[in-house]
């Protein structure tokens, strides 16, 4: 995060929060924080609020901490737990010892609801689901109080605890707040603070059967934390009067501050939880972390590196509401920091046959080519030439059009590292015609980094060994939804599902990749950069997933 405070300088969360810093309005260091559910892994979505709360954090000199938001057993699970703390390391935030759990303050929010109860500013309520939806009224229409709202304060605290002791079944009673059913403002028309629910928590497990609800638990966990400045998406900006109600009822000094940012959403992608969850177990992607979602682990497994995430994010910038951001400019972003990075290799999908026939027979030579023609840095590496090789079957064309520099009948190109080739000679199959081999010759004199001179060729193309490549599997990927609109409740996914989104192909590839550790990056010459899948098993077949071509669509504004 290094580039941060450049980055915020133009953000208007950062403008804002100086601005009111200025008038020293805590005694304490800053403190942001994340507070994730559990009950689903983290997406590209996930990743600007993340960054946004640290590096907010980090430029005023403060912490960051990522605290679960685990108060409904029903959903919750540790596996969710493990994988956001290890998404958000990889994303490069680590929050160290500051890794804190909702549920660890279980006892202290009870008490804050008996502190409310006491003041008279929350009550038990008997109506039943159905029943406060119709009293809650409409956005045009007020609520009507409920009939319970005028219990006593004792008989309340008498409730409440029964509620806790497992007196009373689910969804038979609740514990609301008493603020004004007439609120234009639906969250404060007297909300629900406590639920009854049986279930097995994955941390607490059984020591409870009330949890409370998020909007009264964050504001009272934020104030246990000492957070100064709870930073969320812009959904939540009307829930801020009853996260500020919460705080000031119970004299909370120097509270928190709750802001928002924007909400952002990429094309094409989905990253509601509700609509991964159906992707996953309706078995339309490999998982969590099929390289086509958006998840975290989805764009790790596909190739992206952290370093380009946090580039799209800084490039983003500031947002104020809901922003869709063409997917585009992340792919930008991956190329950009792999050009310098990422070893280049030789690989052919659609390989083609090339006799040398002025190659000696048993003869092969290694060949020194750079690993990155960016960057000196990575090296050269060896690579073996041998008479039979194979290329790209589109670089060739027996009658091409106007300005194609590859291959031709009598014409030459170069083969990248190595000479010049002549095509001398067509072989097709005697009965559907199909170009099965080339026959060409080579010029010994024109060895790459041999300083020759004597003509130029305007075509290099890509090539291996036939003797020495091996064989791999490439995942090639393209936007997982034909178009942009969800499906609607009860529609099925099938007619919304990209049949192209994942195409598996075999390539010739340069055995030296062989040893290739998961996760390593690679370009491709001439088809993009590509990761080695991290599913991939080293010692049976290798397997590579393409992270973006190598084409850049993304064009920066003026």
């Amino acid at each position: 995060m290094e580039n941060s405070k450049e980055h915020l300088a133009e953000h208007h969360m950062f403008r804002l929060i100086s601005e009111e810093l200025e008038r020293k309005p805590f005694s304490r260091e800053m403190r942001t924080r994340f507070p994730p559910e559990p009950n689903g892994y983290l997406h590209i979505g996930s990743a600007y609020a993340i960054l946004t709360n640290a590096m907010i954090a980090q430029y005023f000199g403060g912490t960051f901490h990522l605290r679960f938001d685990d108060t409904n057993p029903l959903k919750e699970d540790i596996e969710y737990v493990n994988a956001i703390i290890e998404d958000i390391k990889w994303l490069g935030v680590d929050p160290k010892e500051h890794i804190y759990y909702g549920s660890d303050y279980a006892e202290k929010i009870y008490n804050a609801a008996i502190a409310l109860i006491k003041k008279g500013k929350a009550f038990v309520c008997d109506l039943t689901p159905e029943e406060l939806t119709e009293y809650r009224g409409t956005l045009t229409e007020p609520g009507r109080n409920s009939p319970y709202r005028e219990r006593s304060v004792e008989e309340n605290l008498e409730l409440f605890e029964k509620m806790k002791n497992g007196a009373f079944p689910a969804g038979t009673k609740v514990l609301r707040a008493k603020i004004d059913m007439a609120s234009p403002n639906i969250n404060l028309r007297d909300p629900v603070l406590y639920r009854i629910i049986y279930a097995e928590h994955y941390r607490t497990k059984h020591d409870w059967c009330i949890y409370p609800m998020y909007d009264f638990a964050h504001p009272i966990q934020d104030a246990i934390e000492g957070i100064t400045y709870s930073l969320c998406s812009i959904e939540f900006k009307d829930h801020r009067p009853l996260y500020e109600w919460v705080l000031n009822e119970l004299e909370i000094a120097e509270p928190p501050r709750q802001r928002e940012f924007g909400r952002l959403s990429l094309t094409g992608v989905v990253t509601s939880k509700r609509f991964l969850r159906q992707l996953v177990e309706g078995g339309f992607v490999d998982g969590w972390d099929d390289p086509r979602l958006p998840t975290l682990r989805g764009l790790r497994r596909r190739g992206y590196t952290p370093e380009s995430i946090h580039a799209f994010i800084m490039e983003i910038g500031s947002i104020r509401n809901q922003s869709i951001v063409d997917i585009s400019l992340l792919d930008h972003f991956v190329r950009q920091d792999l050009k310098e990075k990422a070893a280049s290799v030789m690989a052919v999908m659609e390989p083609l046959k090339v006799t040398i026939t002025n190659y000696p027979e048993e003869s092969e030579e290694m060949l020194l080519i750079e690993n990155n023609g960016e960057n000196e840095a990575l090296g050269k590496r060896e690579v073996p030439f041998s008479r039979t090789i194979y290329i790209e079957r589109e670089d060739f064309m027996e009658e091409p059009p106007k300005g194609y520099h590859r291959l031709r009948p009598g014409g030459e190109v170069r083969l990248k590292g190595a000479y010049f080739i002549r095509c001398e000679e067509v072989v097709k199959d005697p009965v559907s015609g199909e170009i099965m081999e080339l026959r060409c010759t080579y010029d010994p004199l024109t060895k790459s980094g041999s300083g020759f001179t004597g003509r130029k060729v305007k075509g290099t193309i890509h090539w291996v060994s036939a003797a020495h490549c091996i064989r791999a599997d490439v995942n090639l990927y393209d936007k997982l939804l034909q178009d942009e609109e969800l499906p609607k409740d009860g529609e099925d996914w099938t007619s919304k599902i990209n049949p192209d989104s994942l195409v598996r192909k075999q390539v010739l590839i340069e055995a030296h990749v062989k040893h290739a550790e998961p996760e390593q990056k690679f370009q491709f010459l001439r088809h993009g950069y590509f990761s080695v899948d991290a599913k991939s098993r080293m010692d049976d077949q290798l397997v590579f997933n393409r992270i973006v071509p190598l084409k850049d669509s993304w064009k920066k504004p003026n």
